[in-house]
């Protein structure tokens, strides 16, 4: 049997979704009916499944379905605490569960305070540099979730890291209702097991606190392992998840 999931960890999920609509934007969010319809412009699932805003019918989900087909983009809908009965509905119509997702956060100080060796470095900018766009290709984030960063609002910026003086890493990192949330983080192969990955993360918490963010989140498949297991390392708990149903 399963268990109801609690107030928290629904209040939580909610608004750390709203947070990532927000620094992590589709090309256009918009209700219809009982849904809230995003076309992601090939930014991937974050910006492009469909939410249920309340109690939904067979009905409300036939049109959700047309309206994605509508917007030439595949049938996904995005599944939060608190909606295992369009679960339901959705697995019985053939719809299965992909990248579940978990939802991390802590004080922003818990990272800004931590500590770095002194050959890392991370350097803000604005806009994504030429060699920021090649390190994020090498892990297949390409323009169309560039195009996503872009159309965040601020405040926001990317951060270059570096060992030494090489290039090891880039991310991005924007705030929203005093939250700082983390996107995109990539570091070189080379340049893993230097603790870049965990450098970047407290340089970005930094750069937070100083733009508004009194908390810092970031979100992540349960199937990246070694993600999930930094965010932990680092203090960060998980406060929320979510899943992606989709049919072919």
């Amino acid at each position: 049997m399963s268990t109801a999931p609690s107030s928290a960890v629904v209040e939580n999920t909610d608004r750390y979704m709203a947070v990532v609509d927000a620094t992590w934007p589709p090309a256009q969010m918009r209700h219809q009916g009982a849904w809230l319809l995003r076309r992601g412009g090939g930014g991937g699932k974050r910006v492009s499944a469909a939410s249920a805003m309340g109690p939904v019918t067979d009905a409300d989900v036939v049109e959700a379905e047309a309206a994605m087909r509508a917007m030439s983009q595949p049938l996904l809908f995005s599944l939060r605490p608190g909606q295992e009965a369009l679960d339901a509905k959705l697995a019985a119509r053939g719809y299965v569960v992909v990248d579940p997702v978990n939802i991390y956060a802590c004080p922003v100080n818990v990272l800004a305070e931590q500590e770095k060796r002194p050959e890392q470095h991370s350097l803000a900018t604005w806009e994504p540099l030429a060699i920021q766009r090649e390190i994020w290709a090498t892990g297949g984030i390409g323009d169309a979730r560039i195009d996503v960063m872009l159309r965040a609002g601020e405040p926001r910026t990317t951060l270059i890291g570096r060992f030494d003086n090489s290039p090891a890493g880039t991310a991005f990192v924007a705030v929203s209702d005093h939250v700082g949330m983390l996107h995109a983080l990539e570091v070189l192969e080379a340049m893993r097991g230097r603790g870049m990955g965990k450098a970047m993360m407290i340089d970005a918490a930094r750069w937070a606190a100083q733009n508004g963010a009194n908390t810092f989140s970031v979100v992540c498949t349960q199937a990246n392992i070694a993600a999930n297991a930094l965010y932990t390392a680092l203090g960060m708990t998980k406060v929320g998840h979510y899943h992606y149903r989709q049919k072919d």
